[in-house]
């Protein structure tokens, strides 16, 4: 039976969307076409009538993961009257930090995303940047190479930390971990702090 143009379109959304949390949850390398297709409540074999590879399908997937996580950020600094520590509330919380499907994607795939091609890095990058524009209006009003400075420090340490504390099977180190992180981006973040 023929699919119609708009359902196809629904089908490869619903891909890039399961294939987006599944590759944060098993890594790249670690789910093959057919479990995605499979998660998608679709067949493998329509897979290539919607993509040109599965670089492209992690490509996409990666892009839609990236740029949730931007508006996840937004979102906490649109809804709070403390911008960053409402990012940092959630992105260094033992609940983000269990969050491996739907969790932060350079966390989930940061490692992974290295070792991929430049069509799969390439929304990493487009994200880590829409990232550092988030925090550079979180912590100055300036567009400095201070404040930007500031803002790679801050998401690699908050990037890192949660990566760490996954890794951690001792839950107070685990914790602590993500409070020591905390601390140190409130450091940072001072409009007084001089490096």
């Amino acid at each position: 039976m023929r699919v119609s143009r708009a359902q196809a379109e629904e089908n490869r959304d619903r891909v890039i969307d399961v294939a987006s949390r599944l590759f944060r949850e098993h890594g790249f390398d670690g789910i093959g076409l057919k479990d995605l297709m499979k998660g998608a409540g679709l067949t493998q074999g329509g897979f290539y009538k919607q993509f040109a590879s599965k670089d492209n399908l992690a490509a996409l997937a990666s892009r839609r993961a990236m740029e949730s996580a931007t508006r996840r950020w937004s979102s906490a600094a649109n809804d709070s009257a403390d911008p960053l520590k409402a990012v940092m509330a959630f992105y260094l919380s033992p609940d983000h930090r269990g969050e491996k499907a739907e969790g932060c994607p350079l966390v989930a795939l940061g490692s992974d995303a290295a070792r991929q091609s430049a069509e799969v890095r390439q929304p990493f990058e487009d994200g880590m940047r829409a990232h550092f524009e988030v925090l550079e209006e979180l912590i100055g009003d300036d567009k400095s190479p201070e404040t930007e400075k500031k803002a790679m420090a801050i998401l690699s340490l908050m990037v890192g930390a949660v990566m760490l504390s996954r890794i951690m099977e001792d839950e107070n180190l685990s914790q602590g971990i993500l409070d020591a992180a905390a601390d140190e981006v409130r450091r940072i973040a001072r409009r007084d702090n001089v490096a």
